[in-house]
């Protein structure tokens, strides 16, 4: 499926107008995850992956973050930066693969290998993150597990994530939990063969939420903002695109703000996060008129999920 057709920007200049005028009265910014629908994605002032809208989390001026993504990232947010005024347009976006794991479910795994420190993909809820050792990001995970002194390590929630983490640490044992991405089990090596198939000269990039058998058959595994700049600095014109659909308008967006022409990116139309969609333009205008609904966690949690989310900004960006 070609999906670049549409000339962004999505909204209208009028539109634009209205939400740069509630910010500055509201003294607001707008942070809008890579799976945001298009026109969310044009009314933010920072799009992009969950390390980058973690980092800038800590970074922000304003007093108020309206966070554009599922649940446990406008948490993150509010456990980077405590003092800010942190609203999510949408309590019920929420993560499937979040909601795979709780705390009694990772007690066991600490109970069973106590010797083991414990990495949470930061895909996870806050009460997960404060019993961590370390968050990690799809981009950094190899980066930030490599820092850890035990050789013994329990990764959670996502096992996708984890077998790609095990071929690149070989030096590590890791114990995996059985989690995974409804989006990304959607795009299945089937359509990706299709796909390679229909346009051979095409570059394929997966993310590590793939499912194994898909990310043995394409050529670079990138996390969404390390797709983005593969592209954006890859002299090839044709690209497919493994990862939830959206993706692909930011990176039209990008190419589209540079002047460059020509490139032509193919999807997986069945890979989509409903949860992710269930933000509107409307939720977040009337976010922005009303700051709520606030993201709201006690000093405890806030402290304790902080350290592991410190440790996983501090690694720095990987792929």
């Amino acid at each position: 499926m070609n999906l670049n057709i549409a000339e962004p920007p999505v909204l209208s200049a009028q539109q634009l107008k209205k939400i740069q005028k509630l910010k500055k009265e509201k003294d607001a910014i707008i942070l809008a995850h890579n799976y945001q629908r298009p026109e969310v994605q044009d009314a933010a002032d920072v799009v992009g992956d969950s390390f980058a809208l973690a980092k800038i989390s800590r970074e922000v001026k304003e007093k108020n973050i309206i966070f554009c993504g599922v649940r446990f990232m406008a948490e993150s947010a509010k456990i980077l930066a405590p003092e800010k005024r942190v609203v999510h347009p949408d309590p019920e976006s929420l993560c499937t693969l979040a909601a795979m794991l709780d705390p009694e479910d990772l007690q066991k795994y600490k109970n069973k290998y106590p010797e083991a420190e414990v990495a949470a993909y930061v895909n996870t809820t806050a009460e997960i993150k404060a019993m961590v050792d370390i968050c990690v990001t799809s981009s950094n995970a190899v980066k930030a597990i490599r820092t850890l002194s035990a050789p013994l390590v329990i990764f959670v929630p996502d096992e996708n994530l984890g077998y790609y983490i095990k071929k690149k640490l070989p030096e590590k044992e890791i114990i995996l939990y059985p989690g995974y991405c409804r989006s990304h089990i959607n795009i299945t090596v089937e359509d990706l063969r299709k796909l390679k198939k229909e346009h051979p000269k095409a570059v394929a990039l997966a993310h590590p939420e793939c499912v194994p058998e898909v990310q043995a058959e394409v050529d670079e595994i990138f996390s969404t903002s390390g797709m983005v700049n593969y592209v954006l600095n890859s002299e090839k014109e044709e690209f497919i695109i493994g990862t939830e659909k959206e993706l692909i308008y930011r990176i039209k967006k990008e190419l589209w703000k540079r002047g460059i022409k020509g490139k032509k990116l193919y999807g997986f139309p069945r890979a989509v996060c409903p949860n992710m969609k269930k933000i509107t333009l409307k939720k977040l205008i009337k976010s922005l008129e009303t700051l709520k609904p606030e993201i709201k966690l006690n000093e405890e949690l806030l402290k304790k999920a902080r350290r592991p989310l410190d440790r996983m900004v501090k690694a720095g960006r990987g792929r």
